[in-house]
């Protein structure tokens, strides 16, 4: 019981700074789940150096790791198309992944690159990033202790379950040899309770603002913090840089904190107690959730699919 109040307490905490006090109610869709969603203002500059209010939304999910029901997974999108060819995935819509695996949380994976395909936005992005398209991650993935993504070129910030169920943070090429679940993003966001995140001194990927998903621990390793942060949506959220992100994950708690994919692959869903369906609980800036090559998924209740 102390640990759920600990938990709902660190939630009401004012936020930081640069932010006005948060709005949402804190829900509960799992005895080991706390869900909140946030709107809020941060308080930048534009190009210009003028100061500027900008409109966000913030939806993020705490898990309870020191319940023996809850088990934290990576998972690919769909089958490996080419054997030891390129490609080691196809694409797929996260909420489709947690269908087939049983998560009943899932937030979207690493970077990835796809057959036939270049960023971009909305219906455009939607048409190109189809689902059962050969695709390959950016860096290392593992899934219950089997190595498929491939050790990334310079050190790229992962999370990952060690062989003894423990989740970690590190900067790193290649997975862990002794790691169960390895997930790769950009970069270690925070690191000992430190904003680390690059700066961004021009626009582009850290400065952004985008729409970014994040996983962090806090509670010396009890609690996991899937974080999903709306974007390139004028007047109602505009997205945040990396260090704005890790200042959210700060103030979540969080001691050490990885950025995964970010963009139009942002999202995270939580499957409904009652009617037994996943939902997307942000709000992708394509319009709805796009496919994915691999996706951070947890299951939070031993059940039957």
């Amino acid at each position: 019981m102390k640990s759920k109040l600990f938990i709902l307490s660190l939630l009401l905490l004012p936020l930081v700074a640069r932010a006005e006090a948060p709005s949402g109610p804190v829900e509960r869709p799992y005895k080991s789940v706390v869900y909140k969603h946030e709107k809020l203002t941060t308080h930048s500059s534009d190009k210009d150096g003028k100061p500027v209010d900008w409109p966000q939304e913030v939806f993020a999910a705490f898990v309870d790791l020191t319940d023996p029901n809850v088990h934290v997974r990576v998972s690919r999108g769909g089958e490996d198309p080419d054997g030891p060819g390129e490609w080691q995935t196809t694409l797929m819509p996260p909420t489709k992944v947690a269908e087939r695996e049983g998560f009943d949380i899932v937030v979207n994976g690493d970077f990835f690159s796809a057959f036939n395909t270049k960023d971009a936005e909305g219906e455009a992005a939607l048409k190109q990033f189809t689902g059962g398209r050969p695709a390959k991650v950016t860096g290392p993935a593992v899934t219950d202790g089997q190595k498929w993504g491939p050790a990334a070129d310079k050190k790229r910030g992962v999370f990952f379950i060690d062989a003894n169920g423990k989740p970690a943070v590190a900067e790193a090429k290649d997975a862990p040899s002794d790691a169960r679940e390895v997930i790769a993003g950009s970069d270690v966001i925070v690191q000992n309770n430190m904003n680390v995140a690059p700066p961004g001194d021009k626009p582009g990927f850290a400065r952004g603002p985008h729409p970014r998903t994040a996983v962090g621990i806090r509670d010396g390793g009890k609690t996991l913090v899937l974080v999903v942060i709306d974007g390139r949506k004028k007047g109602v959220a505009v997205g945040m840089s990396l260090k704005e992100t890790a200042e959210i994950m700060m103030k979540y708690g969080c001691t050490d904190a990885v950025n995964l994919d970010g963009g139009g692959s942002s999202m995270l869903a939580i499957r409904d107690p009652k009617s037994g369906q996943m939902e997307v609980k942000n709000h992708p800036s394509d319009g709805k959730e796009r496919s994915v090559a691999n996706v951070l998924g947890v299951s939070v209740a031993p059940k039957k699919r």
